[in-house]
């Protein structure tokens, strides 16, 4: 097998277990990896602004405003104007955002992140360099990204499996609130 073919294999590996991590929060959880980290972002200070939100999981503040509106929806935050600076709006959880997120299984990156960490730093350098240089070749270099492992428009308003229908044995994309799928599904 030609090295390409590896490094092909392994980048597919990764994708793979990043839709098979969706489709499990999807089916466990009703929820996409974005919402779940909104979710835990707020449990941890127990009320944040969109702001301070979007700086906490690094998304846009729209993109946030967009996932606390389907979150709101489903009765699992509030939003409520601040008591002393009424300009100021306060994403708060709900008791059913709470329990749903203590029965959410942990969010793919974090496994990630505490396998990396323990890395030497030599190691760590050296597949950051790696990564980014695949991603430069695949023309991804300039395309804005969050440190969300997810599949699928990060504001999309279903979990991925409700994004998805067979097609003659193989995955077409639907509409879904965001409009778009990734070029991963597309692509099956």
């Amino acid at each position: 097998m030609a090295r390409h073919d590896d490094v092909l294999i392994a980048l597919r590996r990764i994708i793979r277990a990043t839709d098979l991590y969706s489709r499990r929060l999807s089916r466990e959880a009703g929820l996409t990896a974005p919402q779940l980290l909104i979710l835990q972002a707020i449990a941890v200070s127990d009320e944040l602004t969109m702001g301070d939100i979007a700086n906490e999981v690094s998304l846009s503040q729209a993109t946030v405003t967009t996932i606390l509106d389907r979150l709101e929806g489903r009765g699992l935050v509030t939003r409520e104007r601040g008591s002393s600076d009424k300009r100021r709006v306060y994403a708060r959880l709900t008791d059913a955002g709470r329990a749903l997120i203590q029965d959410a299984p942990e969010p793919l990156q974090e496994t990630f992140v505490r396998r990396f960490s323990a890395l030497e730093g030599w190691e760590q350098s050296q597949i950051i360099s790696a990564v980014e240089r695949i991603a430069s070749m695949m023309d991804a270099g300039h395309l804005d990204a969050s440190p969300v492992l997810d599949v699928g428009a990060i504001d999309r308003g279903q979990p991925l499996a409700d994004n998805i229908t067979p097609v003659k044995g193989r995955m077409a994309n639907t509409p879904s609130a965001s409009g778009a799928l990734s070029a991963t599904h597309r692509q099956k």
